[in-house]
């Protein structure tokens, strides 16, 4: 942290685990150092060789026992992270309840991230929990943040697997498993909510730390705490745009699943959306639709203006002149938000520079899109290859490809330059909610890891638009009932 003269020295060890754990010169309240819970019998079920590689880690070299948890490697920090959070809109004190913070892996390019095992067991903050995980939810973080990353998202990402040797109970038992996690940092918009419970002290000791690790250039501003804050705003802004663009629904945007680094996090009951509908829930705890498609961006504002509260008796000493500045630079968040969708969506139809008619196009396609139930990623899929969509012949939309065409009419670029936009911004595969159940499904109830890997293969490269990923593309047979997820707790 930022002139506290202390310094972290490892040596990197046969693995080429290089660790630090800067968080632990954070207060103790903001931590609890604890020590592993052993498993059963861990085993590999899945690594991230290029991740890992990546990481400067030997994927030949990495222990079971470190990644089922039963040891750490040297150097390693062993600490669960305490933080706070807004829980579909009721402020709860949290924490990591099954989650063991290894450290900070220094990687060959310099790179600090956060490496973490999920499913870990139980620490002071699992409130009654057992701490555990299965199977099934733990492949399905993977096989999500993976993808996201590969669609170019900011998004956590994922190390290995583990299977535990010991059954975990929910409804039912299930194999236990522990999933290692990578990310920036683990610091939440609910660790600054946190923070404002210890005291003012506490927010800026958090906030000196996130500017350090994040944002080092906001330590040359005049007024670096709403600088700070407004860097969050800008990285949040772009991230929930990403979402939309892709059809992504987190599913459950509590404040404590905001990061301050501006990347994607804790993958519950989260899926990307078949039929285009803003009204689109998949969580099975969100009845309300609070945390719907089209409610994203509003929700990431809302969580946002929590943050400023918490960082309130930073940005001024009078209370309304730092309410002000808080309400200023949160109103930036709408106009980043519009940037960058609006942007995304003009690439997404092929559309170069700017013109006061893209707006309505946008709207317009997305309005007949809702009302033919069409399919998000297939249309956009369609229009790219100059393919029949489901909705030609129908009198609304052919109209609409009229206006579009005349449009790209009006550009200098060639069709070889549109389709090429239109690629790269229009993924032909998404990870498919029923593609994912049936993957998992097998892995779980077959031991059978076939189609998990099968998976992860064409969603490696989504925008490749290859013969190999035209089955991923099919949508599932109807059943009458609606697709529904669960947060795997």
């Amino acid at each position: 942290m930022k002139g506290d003269g202390m310094t972290f020295t490892n040596r990197k060890t046969q693995a080429g685990w290089n660790l630090e754990n800067t968080y632990k010169q954070l207060s103790e309240s903001f931590y609890s150092t604890i020590d592993p819970n052993p498993v059963a019998d861990p085993e590999l079920v899945l690594l991230n060789e290029p991740l890992a590689k990546e990481l400067g880690l030997d994927p030949a070299s990495l222990s079971e026992d470190v990644l089922g948890g039963n040891e750490m490697p040297e150097g390693a920090a062993s600490i669960a992270q305490a933080y706070a959070g807004h829980q579909f809109g009721h402020l709860t004190m949290l924490g990591d309840g099954r989650a063991l913070m290894i450290g900070e892996q220094i990687t060959p390019a310099g790179k600090r991230v956060d490496v973490q095992l999920k499913g870990s067991g139980r620490t002071p903050y699992s409130r009654g929990g057992d701490g555990r995980a299965t199977l099934g939810p733990m492949l399905r973080e993977y096989i999500m943040s993976e993808a996201m990353h590969h669609l170019g998202i900011p998004t956590s990402r994922s190390l290995a697997v583990v299977t535990t040797g010991e059954q975990v109970r929910r409804e039912t038992e299930w194999p236990g498993a522990i999933l290692t996690r990578v990310a920036s940092s683990h610091l939440r918009v609910g660790t600054f909510q946190y923070a404002r419970q210890l005291g003012e002290e506490a927010v800026k000791q958090l906030a000196d730390y996130a500017i350090d690790r994040h944002f080092p250039e906001v330590n040359e501003s005049n007024d670096r705490y709403i600088t700070f804050f407004e860097k969050v705003v800008e990285r949040q802004a772009e991230l929930i745009a990403k979402w939309q663009l892709t059809g992504f629904i987190h599913g459950v945007m509590n404040t404590d699943n905001m990061t301050i680094s501006g990347e994607t996090i804790d993958y519950g009951p989260c899926a990307f959306m078949d039929t285009y509908d803003p009204k689109t829930v998949f969580s099975s705890i969100d009845t309300q639709g609070r945390y719907s498609y089209g409610n994203q961006p509003g929700i990431g504002e809302w969580n946002l203006a929590r943050l400023a509260e918490a960082l309130l008796p930073l940005f001024a000493d009078d209370q309304e002149e730092a309410v002000k500045k808080a309400e200023h630079s949160l109103s930036k968040f709408a106009k980043e938000y519009k940037k960058h969708w609006l942007s995304g969506m003009r690439s997404k139809l092929g559309l170069f520079g700017e013109e006061a008619q893209d707006e309505p196009i946008i709207e317009d396609l997305l309005g007949i899109m809702e009302k033919h139930e069409a399919d998000f990623t297939n249309t956009f899929r369609q229009l790219t290859l100059g393919n029949k969509t489901e909705m030609d012949g129908r009198v609304d939309f052919d109209q609409w490809r009229k206006q579009w065409e005349i449009r790209l009419e009006r550009q200098q670029q060639s069709e070889q330059e549109i389709e090429k936009l239109m690629r790269r911004s229009n993924p032909s595969i998404i990870p498919r909610n029923h593609r994912v159940e049936e993957a998992l499904e097998a892995a779980v109830s077959k031991e059978d890891m076939k189609g998990v890997r099968e998976l992860l293969a064409v969603l490696a490269d989504p925008y490749a638009y290859t013969p190999e990923q035209e089955p991923y593309t099919k949508l599932p047979e109807p059943t009458g009932t609606p697709y529904r997820t669960f947060c795997g707790t």
